[in-house]
């Protein structure tokens, strides 16, 4: 909400409206007319998606200007890219709402606003200003002078007179400004300003995304305290076993080797179990060798064609521990004698990233997600992520899960 300001500000607020739109409609035109005459040419297409980014950086110029009107800083809505570079921005900008409703704005304040503005402000401002000057221009002139090219003035009774009614006019006057700038202003928030459901849903995304990050972060602590510290110990304790075995009698050598291989037990239930936290071949060599070594410990045979690049550390582990899920329900539910697992990274129908894994089974079919199975908890994993799960299964099979996140 435009808060109440003095007519002042407000005409500042107009009056810098027409120092940035002047330039704009030549900025536009020009573009405008550039980028069709190289349509054909691949010159033209770059020209024609920067003038479609104009409105980007007019409306970061625009929410600074609102200050003039309002102190509370009016909060950038663009999101932040997720990768580096010039292409994630563009892409991320031309899919995002906000910046289509700047360049209508940028079209508007170039062909309309400020044109409006300077009306305003002429009739306002230049009208009362130039009846305070009669008695300067009737100076200047040496004769007559016709003041705001209306009316002719010839004595200085006359123009003192027009002084005194151009002062009253301007204080008449300067209420309507105020509530035109107001009015401006509020137009211009409503196309610049974040709109609640999309600040509400950006905020979400990034407590979100945070929430994943703190949760593989905090996933690897537990990982790395495992494996420098209890498993460590286990190994030292396996070793001490070991040796105090050799040097013991008979009857205490046989509880030793027991305890001995109790604790070998014990070591390899803990080294699988730091496995499972965050196996130490996805963080050296990514996705792809992940499941394939996730397929090789399937206890139903897999087949895998994969080839993948790497991702962030959260898309590797959300979609290396549902193909885990994806196969633990294949050795437990289907009754599948073998599963085929392909990955693909390509693009999606948006024109972003999208890494895509189909899991596939030759068995009894009938896996129902709604029924409150394994599948549930599966897709949840992918929505952290905004993917999606799919699931074709008749009875009868063959199963197919789908797997898609976008990167």
């Amino acid at each position: 909400m435009i808060s109440r300001v003095g007519p002042w500000r407000a005409a500042g607020y107009l009056v810098t409206g027409v120092l940035v739109g002047v330039p704009l409609l030549v900025g536009l035109l020009v573009l405008g007319v550039v980028g069709a005459a190289l349509t054909p040419v691949l010159v033209g297409l770059p020209l024609l998606a920067l003038l479609a980014l104009t409105g980007v950086p007019m409306g970061a110029v625009e929410r600074w200007r609102l200050r003039l009107m309002d102190p509370a800083r009016v909060p950038d809505p663009h999101r932040t890219p997720d990768e580096p570079g010039l292409t994630a921005w563009a892409r991320l900008r031309f899919g995002e709402p906000v910046t289509w409703r700047e360049l209508a704005y940028a079209v508007l304040l170039a062909c309309v606003l400020w044109p409006l503005d300077l009306l305003v402000l002429a009739g306002a401002l230049g009208v009362p200003g130039a009846m305070l000057g009669a008695p300067v221009q009737l100076a200047v002139s040496g004769g007559d002078t016709r003041i705001a090219k209306l009316w002719l003035i010839d004595s200085y009774g006359q123009a003192f007179l027009c002084a005194a009614g151009g002062l009253v006019l301007l204080l008449v006057l300067l209420w309507p400004l105020a509530l035109y700038a107001r009015a401006r202003a509020a137009l211009a928030r409503l196309f610049l300003a974040a709109r609640e459901p999309e600040q509400r849903l950006a905020e979400v995304t990034k407590s979100r995304a945070r929430l994943v990050a703190a949760f593989e972060a905090e996933r690897r602590r537990i990982e790395r305290d495992l494996h420098d510290g209890a498993q460590q110990r286990l190994v030292a304790l396996s070793m001490k076993l070991g040796l105090a075995r050799l040097d013991a009698p008979p009857e205490l050598a046989e509880r030793l080797t027991a305890a001995h291989e109790e604790a070998d037990q014990v070591l390899g239930e803990l080294r699988e179990l730091i496995h499972g936290i965050h196996p130490q071949v996805l963080a050296d060599y990514g996705l792809g060798d992940a499941i394939a070594d996730a397929a090789d410990r399937s206890a139903v045979p897999v087949e895998v064609d994969v080839r993948l690049p790497r991702f962030a550390e959260s898309v590797e582990a959300a979609a290396y521990f549902a193909v885990r899920e994806a196969l633990a329900n294949v050795g437990r539910h289907s009754g599948a004698g073998r599963a085929w697992i392909s990955g693909r990274y390509g693009e999606g129908r948006g024109g972003e990233g999208l890494l895509r894994i189909e899991v596939r089974d030759d068995g009894r079919g009938g896996a129902d997600p709604l029924a409150g199975s394994g599948l549930t908890g599966l897709a949840d994993r992918l929505a952290v992520l905004d993917g999606t799960l799919t699931v074709d299964s008749p009875p009868g099979g063959p199963t197919v899960l789908c797997m898609e996140i976008p990167c």
